[in-house]
């Protein structure tokens, strides 16, 4: 373990980013799939601002949830939720309802009023109509906070377009939006399957993740434009090899911003709402929680693979493709004959039967006598040889 962060601190991993893309691509078209389906079969739930409606918000004293649920019901007044958020003194009912006219709400605020009276004080009062306050919003406002999200969200996603074609090129960019759209669909699909209620917080959880998605992309492509400076002229490596070599020298900085950006939000999400009941933020919380894993995924796994396949296809860097394959290829062969020698005819093995031995002179070679040049000085056969003294001048 120790071994494996010494190694991702010093940016020596060579995990397959793009290697593996086709397991990524396989996983994140699943997740897409069945979010798509909950989307398309179960829907959203929407909040009062989105749909229209009416919302009662009282106290909670020391009334429970299953009391008022019951009281409400004892109204006979169409009710869509009831829900209790915060907890102590700050702890709050919320009942929402339909657009209803008047008197129904009317009607409904005097029977909470008779049946929780007794469990509810207000100041030393038992609560009263004027405790219950009341939140009216038109259908047609909340289409109009659709309408303007969705305008936000395309603005939002050609403006990045425009910034990272611009900045690096449309190749990248493409891949970029592509890990974008992916978190578009996972956070709405997460929303769908757990059933929060969606809310203008939402929206606004939706918009700051994609900006964080964005930002750890931007760190990758300038490494990888960086790797690739001249790789043409070189020819060491394969464009997807540079990006991932780049991806892998930033997994580090990318795994931090992804800690210290999804653990306060955690904090939020299972402390402030699971611990503490504060169901006010869950709405937020949530998105951000399910934004910020899912844009940490994208980056790394999605938009550079997206990216570099994109740009293998260009003919330089198809072409480098094919150098190198070929070199490689040539340089596997030659090491397969040499081991295949090596393993024929062993070092110091007896050779042919002239004697011939592979790294060894012959027998006859060593065998035979020095004939001496002409006019040397005959040796003893003990005698060592002299080495030649220099002459003296006179």
């Amino acid at each position: 373990m120790r071994e494996a962060l010494r190694r991702l601190y010093n940016s020596e991993t060579d995990f397959g980013f793009v290697r593996h893309r086709k397991w990524w691509y396989t996983m994140s078209a699943v997740a897409m799939i069945v979010c798509a389906l909950s989307v398309g079969l179960r829907g959203f739930n929407l909040g009062v601002d989105f749909k229209g409606g009416n919302l009662l918000t009282m106290p909670t004293g020391n009334a429970s949830l299953s009391h008022v649920q019951d009281a409400v019901s004892k109204s006979g007044v169409s009710v869509e939720q009831v829900q209790k958020v915060g907890s102590g003194s700050t702890g709050q009912f919320k009942v929402t309802t339909r657009v209803l006219p008047e008197n129904e709400v009317s009607t409904l605020k005097s029977v909470l009023v008779k049946n929780l009276s007794g469990e509810i004080t207000v100041k030393g009062h038992p609560v009263s109509a004027k405790d219950i306050s009341q939140n009216q919003v038109s259908a047609s406002w909340g289409r109009d906070v659709t309408k303007k999200a969705i305008v936000a969200l395309i603005v939002f996603i050609i403006a990045v377009s425009a910034f990272i074609s611009v900045l690096f090129e449309w190749r990248l960019a493409l891949g970029a939006i592509i890990g974008v759209l992916h978190d578009l669909v996972l956070a709405a699909g997460i929303y769908s399957i757990v059933g929060f209620e969606v809310t203008p917080s939402t929206v606004v959880g939706l918009l700051t993740i994609l900006g964080y998605s964005l930002y750890d992309n931007i760190v990758v492509y300038d490494k990888i434009r960086e790797n690739v400076r001249g790789l043409l002229g070189v020819a060491r490596e394969t464009y997807s090899e540079a990006a991932n070599r780049a991806v892998n020298e930033t997994l580090a900085r990318s795994i931090n911003t992804s800690l210290i950006s999804v653990l306060p939000v955690a904090g939020l999400l299972f402390v402030g709402v699971g611990l503490l009941g504060i169901g006010t933020i869950k709405d937020l919380a949530l998105v951000l929680f399910v934004g910020l894993i899912s844009g940490a995924y994208s980056s790394l796994f999605l938009a550079v693979p997206i990216g570099c396949e994109l740009k293998e296809r260009q003919p330089e860097y198809t072409a480098l493709r094919q150098k190198l394959a070929q070199r490689r290829k040539a340089r596997a062969a030659s090491a397969e004959r040499q081991v295949e020698t090596s393993r024929a005819v062993p070092a110091g093995a007896d050779g042919p039967d002239d004697g011939g031995r592979i790294g060894v002179e012959p027998a006859a070679a060593v065998d035979a006598p020095v004939v001496p040049r002409p006019g040397a000085r005959p040796q003893r056969p003990n005698q060592r040889r002299r080495k030649p003294q220099p002459r003296r001048r006179r």
